[in-house]
């Protein structure tokens, strides 16, 4: 399906700056559900950018979100080099967890209304952004969500004071859910994968769980850890999820 690459919106989010939002989508009339994906700690880089468009050209809606917003110029993506690490790292521990949440919200809300937009809602996300689309998640109008090597659940570190509420509000996740780890990822260790799973056992979440023989971030398809053949398959498992999950009836 063609799509359409080259638009954005800047909404509001109540107490912050404006947030930029990158839409993805098809390029024929209709209505298609909505994905929300979050990236990296990069922003939109050329692997997100991809992403989306790949999403968007199975039939979905996708905005992308400028994690960033109140600390970058609108449109700054962050380079995959030590200095670019650096940064999206430090805003990581700097923006508050409700601010990611407040533009979350925004996001949400934005997307489930436009035009182009069925209704029904998703959200995905790698790294940073895995843990964001949990969070997302939350909202009862997210009907699924896939989380690749989500960061910092395991340890409620993410935001201004690395003490956030992610595994103690798990009890609140409705939407279906599926969570990909590599298992040589070092910034999710065994104890920490499994602290989540028991978490969601805890809760009687709905979910699906696989873990792959790959390094972190290997779904960026750029630098040494890319896995071609594992990124088809857990884009497979997603978009079979988004599949049963948003274009169900109710």
């Amino acid at each position: 399906m063609i799509i359409r690459s080259d638009e954005y919106e800047d909404i509001p989010v109540p107490g912050s700056a404006p947030m930029r939002l990158h839409l993805f989508r098809p390029a024929v009339p209709g209505r298609f559900p909505g994905v929300l994906l979050f990236s990296e700690i990069y922003q939109l880089t050329g692997p997100i950018r991809r992403l989306a468009a790949m999403v968007a050209g199975q039939g979905y809606c996708v905005g992308v979100p400028e994690v960033y917003h109140e600390y970058e110029a609108p449109g700054t993506v962050l380079r995959y080099d030590q200095a670019g690490t650096d940064r999206g790292n430090a805003l990581k521990f700097t923006k508050p967890v409700a601010a990611f949440d407040a533009d979350a919200m925004s996001a949400l809300a934005f997307l489930q209304q436009h035009p182009a937009c069925s209704g029904r809602l998703a959200t995905m996300g790698l790294c940073l952004g895995g843990h964001l689309a949990y969070r997302a998640a939350l909202n009862p109008a997210v009907a699924a969500a896939a989380c690749f090597y989500a960061t910092d659940i395991h340890s409620g570190t993410l935001g201004a004071g690395k003490a956030d509420d992610s595994l103690a509000r798990m009890g609140e996740l409705k939407a279906e859910t599926l969570f990909v780890w590599g298992r040589q990822d070092p910034h999710i260790p065994f104890a920490g994968r499994e602290a989540i799973r028991a978490r969601l056992e805890e809760v009687g979440a709905r979910y699906e769980w696989h873990e792959v023989n790959a390094a972190h971030a290997f779904l960026r398809d750029e630098g040494p850890r890319y896995d071609p053949a594992l990124f088809l398959q857990a884009m497979g498992g997603m978009l079979a999820l988004f599949q049963r999950t948003l274009n169900a009836p109710g």
